[in-house]
């Protein structure tokens, strides 16, 4: 497998060569790379993409071996602010043109909830919210079918696309080559299903496995009656049926590590490797 882990992890924000040093150093070769939380001093809005910016970035990750499997813009595709809306696409569309020229495997988002301040609440698993996140990734899907990149969409269980069935709705009404599923198992996990977490792991591989080009890894642990994210081999997710399934599925797929150390990181890649090897 190809391990990783999301660059605003590694380091605190700073200047891109003082950051990617500091991932270089860690000796990791695959990150999510979000601009805007590792990158200080530069505007990642819509407006200020330029393909002489984007050439700098990708020769200095090349400098240091270091490939961006995920570009993620994690924007919110069904804010109700249309304004805000809009402009949250075409901030997405513009890091496709990024995608292109640094080589990122995609550029990544979740699917959001029907409420400007992000907040949880019951609007965002109605007809209305879906419909909007699908007006939202027409779009967005349009643009990336004219620049030949591909979008990531990750579900998680308080977002628009909150089950495996909600996913595999959206593949089919989207209906795009150019539209993969980032799969983060533990953010399908909630307060009301995580004591059967194997069977809606494997609903989503049922439903849309061979769609899956991209993970997420952490735990998860209970706080209150609620899921929180803990580093991996620190909470309550079982890893042998989901590593098991990628590999007889998915071999060389890259998994990228969350909430995670870089300082443990050896330690946690070895813990999913054995894993791997052993199921």
């Amino acid at each position: 497998m190809n391990y990783g882990m999301r660059c605003h992890d590694i380091c605190k924000k700073g200047d891109i060569d003082t950051v990617l040093d500091a991932v270089k150093e860690n000796g990791i070769h695959q990150i999510q790379l979000a601009l805007g939380k590792s990158f200080a001093g530069y505007n990642f809005e819509a407006g200020h993409y330029s393909p002489g910016f984007a050439h700098m970035i990708a020769d200095k990750l090349k400098a240091r071996d270091i490939h961006v499997a995920i570009l993620g813009c994690y924007i919110n595709p069904t804010d109700p602010d249309e304004t805000r809306r809009k402009a949250s696409i075409a901030k997405f569309i513009e890091h496709l043109k990024y995608c292109k020229i640094i080589g990122a495997d995609m550029v990544g988002t979740e699917t959001g909830r029907y409420s400007s301040d992000f907040h949880v609440c019951p609007e965002t698993y109605t007809e209305t919210c879906y419909n909007l996140l699908l007006k939202s990734m027409w779009e967005i899907v349009d643009a990336a079918e004219k620049l030949g990149v591909t979008v990531g969409v990750e579900a998680v269980h308080d977002h628009t696309l909150y089950s495996p069935e909600m996913m595999r709705r959206f593949l089919d009404d989207i209906d795009s080559p150019n539209v993969e599923a980032i799969f983060d198992p533990i953010n399908l996990i909630s307060a009301e299903n995580y004591t059967n977490q194997e069977a809606v792991i494997g609903r989503a591989f049922d439903l849309y496995g061979d769609q899956i080009s991209m993970v997420h890894m952490k735990d998860f642990v209970m706080v209150d009656g609620e899921p929180q994210f803990a580093r991996v081999n620190d909470g309550l997710f079982h890893y042998e049926p989901c590593l098991k399934w990628l590999k007889q599925n998915k071999p060389y797929i890259t998994i990228l590590l969350e909430s995670a150390d870089p300082k443990r990181y050896d330690r946690d890649v070895a813990y999913l490797q054995k894993i791997y090897g052993e199921v």
